[in-house]
């Protein structure tokens, strides 16, 4: 008995010396085990804030010397642009109709932003990466200025010494402040020549002050080099008419004034004439492209008798003429405003197909722009007597503006842009159908006759409204066969006969209104437009993707 006694005590003064040491016992083990690892695990994670900064400003101070470098100096391109542009170029079928919806005019603005975003947000990766993978961080960094440099020859065209000077600037001055940066934290790991590794420990106060500091400084460079690199861009891309564009000379065949029947007046309608600064603007290219008309040539090539060279000259010197012409968007949703009307002065491309003398079997037309962009259509379609494609040097009676394709574009009613509308022409070439231009690649059809549509410009879906006389007024749009009739109905009633202007050509939209008493409560208002060879248009709904978006509009109003 005494032995189980002793046994008893030995247990008891083993229990005692375990507790009283502090080291966990029985069910008090894997709690204390777990919230350590979670100590341990927050304090990995607090260890990685400095290092993700580094990272991110790194990437910020090697875009904004980019911009800044492209600013300065001219030729070098502007790395974000440039791989916003690889991104436009190697777009997947339906990215154009999904951008166009989500961000209308302003998708280069939304791109030009991501491309900044996740340019930011794999710096931060890098940061991290740096801290144990010294040389693991600077690959990834070379990795993005060759992919800078690989797409500001491939998609802007940019010269080649000029690209890799910018890359090299950008990844040198990027990998120094990551440098800089992880060497100021005691938490990171210092990007050195021997890769060496630092054990992270809480950041002292002083540390983690200077090291703020220092970072705070990094933002404002990068903030004031890229927004003065980019607004030095802007002023060599202008968007107005070129400084250098003089007066356009009086065509031969002018157009008269407007009667005062074809147009109405309306607060809310659109003019019937869109001015040139508020023209939608749909295209490839970030930046507007800046084109000398003085050193500007348009070559006519491919399947034709005698290729012809033209200089800007040479096409004012031609007998010019003005036609107005209402052009649209295939992205263009159902009510949506990617469409315009605008008074257009160039020169009739037969004229110069003729001069240059189309072979047999040239059945497409393509249009090739100083960037590389490309657009076709059926030869036939530019034949036809019933329109006039234009080599359009004018806008409005004014010069093209740079935006809108100075010093000339291609203008031919009755097709969607896509496949028409080629801005800063440089070629047009006489070809067979087995060639696709550059939306054709990418899913869209190629050919792309502009569809009868309406829109409804007043009331605005959700308005409110009064009782009572309620002006509803609107578009309708059917290049190059016309409009003959709108009608508009109330609630799935029947459809009521709206008043239209008199239209200006077959290639013009028209304007309608309607008025209808209004009565207390919420409505639904459609709208529906009959071109001029009696076709209806359908109110079978369909996307953009891939020839243009089809049925009614319809909102919703609330009358009180």
């Amino acid at each position: 008995m005494p032995s189980d006694r002793s046994a008893s005590a030995g247990r008891a003064s083993a229990s005692l010396t375990s507790e009283t040491s502090g080291a966990p016992i029985g069910p008090a083990t894997p709690i204390a085990s777990g919230a350590a690892t979670l100590k341990s695990r927050a304090a990995s994670r607090a260890a990685m804030i400095p290092d993700v900064i580094a990272g991110v400003l790194a990437a910020a101070v090697a875009l904004a010397a980019s911009e800044l470098l492209a600013g300065l100096v001219p030729g070098v391109p502007s790395l974000a642009i440039a791989v916003g542009a690889l991104v436009i170029s190697l777009q997947p079928p339906g990215a154009k109709d999904f951008m166009a919806t989500l961000f209308g005019t302003h998708d280069k603005l939304a791109l030009n932003l991501v491309v900044v975003i996740v340019a930011l947000v794999l710096g931060g990766v890098v940061g991290i990466v740096a801290r144990r993978r010294p040389s693991t961080a600077i690959s990834i960094f070379i990795a993005f200025g060759a992919l800078g440099l690989v797409a500001s020859v491939y998609s802007i065209f940019a010269p080649p010494a000029l690209s890799l000077l910018n890359a090299l600037v950008a990844v040198a001055l990027g990998l120094w402040t990551l440098r800089v940066l992880l060497g100021l934290s005691p938490a990171g790991q210092a990007v050195n020549g021997a890769g060496s590794r630092q054990t992270a420990s809480p950041m002292p106060d002083w540390a983690r002050r200077r090291f703020l500091i220092r970072s705070a400084g990094f933002v404002g460079v990068a903030i004031a080099a890229g927004g003065v690199g980019r607004y030095m861009l802007d002023r060599e891309h202008p968007t107005g008419a070129p400084a250098t564009a003089g007066l356009l000379p009086a065509p031969a065949t002018a157009v008269p004034a407007l009667a005062a029947d074809q147009s109405l007046t309306a607060p809310s309608l659109t003019p019937i004439v869109v001015a040139n600064d508020a023209f939608y603007r749909i295209d490839t290219a970030l930046l507007v492209p800046q084109v000398d008309a003085s050193a500007w040539q348009l070559r006519v090539t491919g399947m034709v008798d005698h290729p012809l060279t033209f200089t800007y000259n040479d096409l004012l010197a031609m007998p010019l003429f003005e036609q107005y012409v209402t052009i649209q968007c295939v992205s263009d949703i159902v009510g949506g405003d990617l469409v315009g009307n605008a008074l257009w002065t160039g020169v009739r491309l037969r004229e110069v197909l003729a001069n240059a003398g189309v072979q047999a079997g040239a059945t497409q037309i393509i249009g090739r722009a100083v960037d590389g962009f490309t657009v076709g259509f059926p030869t036939a379609w530019a034949m036809a007597p019933q329109r006039e494609p234009m080599v359009v040097v004018g806008m409005n009676r004014k010069p093209l503006p740079a935006e809108h394709g100075y010093p000339a574009r291609l203008i031919v009613p009755g097709l969607y842009g896509y496949v028409s509308a080629t801005k800063w022409l440089t070629e047009i070439q006489l070809t067979t159908d087995a060639l696709n231009a550059y939306w054709v690649n990418l899913g869209w059809a190629k050919d792309g006759p502009i569809l009868t549509q309406s829109r409804i410009d007043h009331p605005a879906n959700a308005d409110v409204v009064p009782a009572g006389n309620v002006e509803i007024d609107g578009l309708a749009w059917a290049p190059d066969r016309g409009i003959s009739r709108v009608e508009v109905r109330i609630d799935n009633g029947s459809w009521q006969p709206a008043m239209l202007s008199r239209a200006i050509s077959p290639a013009t939209w028209v304007q309608w209104l309607y008025n209808w008493n209004a009565t207390t409560g919420d409505h639904t208002i459609e709208v529906r437009a009959t071109d001029g060879t009696g076709a209806v248009q359908t109110d079978a709904v369909t996307d953009p993707f891939p020839d243009g978006a089809r049925g009614h509009q319809r909102i919703l109003v609330q009358v009180k």
